[in-house]
């Protein structure tokens, strides 16, 4: 039977080298190399919205996928010559969240919220409500109102905070529940015919942990913080996914593991016969 491989990466400090730690010289050689093969499935999965990640492609050099993952989650784009396409199918999928509610609708139940400042049109999108806000607000205690004021109109909503450190601002995405990078791999993995044998996810960072966790084989490259570290073995652990979570250490082809070295480990870590693939027999690689 022909191998197949879904490979699903996170961009920023995963793929892309924009973390402290060194990228090995020749490890977006080896990856651009690996996935053009027709065997792979080449995914990106990104908080990004989509002309950042055309930027972040471009910058990088990165290979063109074949789907992208888009808008923490809430979009996703089937990508070839002709171009991007919106995968309106993803789109049904998570809309029922919202309780027939649209984008503006929601925007209106929270605009009493002064704390809350809608970001740039460009980075709002139907099912992905965001906004700034302050750093020295309560983010615990706001989350927990807006999840409330939600709830109370039928609004089954993910509630996303993360800090934009660089810029000194908090920011919150708002959602619908399923509209997350868990079910968005599982969505493509379910229309495209993958099962879980053929099927890795590589990540970084917090928000990845949902997927790390999961019954996805999952690598956690070797740049990853002591932090993440330990939560994504506690919390695979919980779930009883210990086996399929792997940490990426360094060793294949002389590289460090960090960025893409480390999601070929990854890769070739579930996947062995893709060993052939990267010019390189099993034996004597890290493992």
């Amino acid at each position: 039977m022909t191998t197949r491989v879904l490979l699903c990466s996170d961009l920023d400090r995963t793929l892309l080298p924009n973390g402290t730690q060194p990228e090995s010289p020749a490890a977006r050689t080896n990856f651009t190399r690996f996935v053009s093969r027709p065997e792979v499935t080449l995914v990106y999965v990104s908080g990004r919205h989509r002309e950042l990640i055309e930027q972040a492609i471009a910058d990088y050099r990165l290979p063109r996928p074949d789907f992208v993952i888009a808008d923490v989650g809430t979009t996703i784009y089937a990508v070839n010559e002709e171009g991007w396409h919106l995968q309106q199918a993803w789109q049904v999928e998570i809309a029922p969240d919202w309780g027939g509610l649209q984008h503006a609708d929601i925007s209106a139940l929270l605009a009493g919220n002064r704390l809350l400042r809608l970001q740039e049109s460009v980075k709002q999108n139907i099912h992905k409500l965001s906004y700034y806000v302050p750093l020295y607000a309560d983010h615990v205690a706001l989350l927990d109102e807006v999840g409330q004021c939600l709830a109370q109109h039928n609004v089954s909503a993910s509630l996303v905070w993360s800090v934009d450190e660089p810029a000194g601002i908090g920011l919150l995405d708002v959602l619908p529940a399923r509209a997350n990078k868990l079910h968005a791999v599982e969505f493509l993995m379910q229309q495209h015919g993958f099962s879980y044998a053929e099927t890795v996810f590589a990540g970084d960072s917090g928000n990845d942990l949902h997927v790390l966790a999961s019954p996805i084989q999952a690598v956690l490259v070797a740049n990853a913080s002591e932090e993440v570290r330990v939560a994504a073995l506690q919390q695979a652990a919980a779930q009883g996914h210990s086996s399929l979570l792997y940490l990426a250490r360094g060793g294949l082809l002389g590289m460090n593991g960090n960025y893409s070295a480390g999601v070929l480990e990854g890769v070739l870590h579930f996947i062995p016969q893709t060993g052939e693939w990267m010019g390189q027999q099993r034996t004597g690689l890290v493992k």
